[in-house]
């Protein structure tokens, strides 16, 4: 759009450099710490809580760190009509943001991409024969964006459905990992995962040692990679601890 003489040109975005800049200098500083104090391979401290919604089956709310989840799980339900007679369950997972989740205010909106990847880690640890003709519903809130967040929905949606009493091979934990330089970062906040040149994500059932999904985008060297897995299925295995321990902590409080 031409402008007139003298006036001045009309503001454009054009991307910054300041944070590539930045990037560099963490990448080549050795003294390097984390913006929380935390060491590369610590993961943020949890704090979990079932029951967050009274209407729904099953519930629950995850904080780790500024990253802050619930989740509502509604079902079974009777599929509808137009479906295909099934002897199985059928799961449906929708993943969204408030508007005030993340710095630009706003934004808020579905998450598909979230939505399908939250279907697949959860799809292979529920006994979906126990429901068979019918649907679970788990909707997922991203209250507040500050990192790891899928990770942390995977999680946290784990537990509502244990909570709402859907039968389960087990619990689901989620961990990623970002790769900064050389180094390898646990349980990223929103600003390190600005900067990483690849992120590693694993779900698993601890108690089973299997994984229900892996993820990874950009470049990893092989000895990399199996750094990363490693770090991911130690840390889930711990989570895995807390979760099952948020659970029976419900359960007492329920009998008291």
């Amino acid at each position: 759009m031409a402008t007139k003489p003298g006036a001045s040109a009309p503001s454009t975005y054009s991307p910054s450099t300041q944070k590539r800049k930045q990037a560099r200098h963490i990448l080549n500083d050795p003294d390097w710490v984390r913006s929380d104090g935390r060491g590369f391979h610590q993961c943020r401290p949890a704090f979990l809580r079932t029951g967050a919604v009274n209407a729904a089956a099953g519930s629950a709310y995850a904080e780790f760190g500024n990253t802050k989840v619930i989740v509502s799980v509604f079902g079974p339900r009777e599929s509808k009509k137009a479906m295909l007679y099934s002897d199985t369950g059928r799961l449906n997972c929708n993943v969204s943001y408030t508007t005030f989740a993340t710095s630009v205010r706003g934004q808020g909106s579905d998450h598909k991409e979230f939505s399908s990847m939250l279907h697949k880690a959860l799809e292979g640890a529920i006994i979906l024969e126990s429901f068979p003709k019918t649907t679970v519903d788990v909707f997922a809130l991203v209250l507040e964006s500050g990192g790891s967040d899928l990770p942390i929905v995977i999680s946290c949606a784990s537990l509502a459905l244990a909570d709402s009493g859907i039968m389960m091979y087990d619990l689901v934990a989620a961990v990623s990992v970002s790769c900064l330089g050389t180094n390898l970062i646990i349980d990223p906040v929103a600003e390190e995962e600005s900067y990483q040149d690849g992120s590693l994500m694993i779900t698993s059932m601890p108690s089973r040692n299997e994984v229900t999904q892996l993820t990874i985008t950009g470049e990893w060297s092989t000895q990399k990679i199996h750094e990363a897995m490693q770090l991911c299925l130690d840390a889930c295995a711990k989570l895995g601890t807390v979760m099952r321990s948020c659970l029976k902590d419900a359960a007492s409080a329920t009998n008291e």
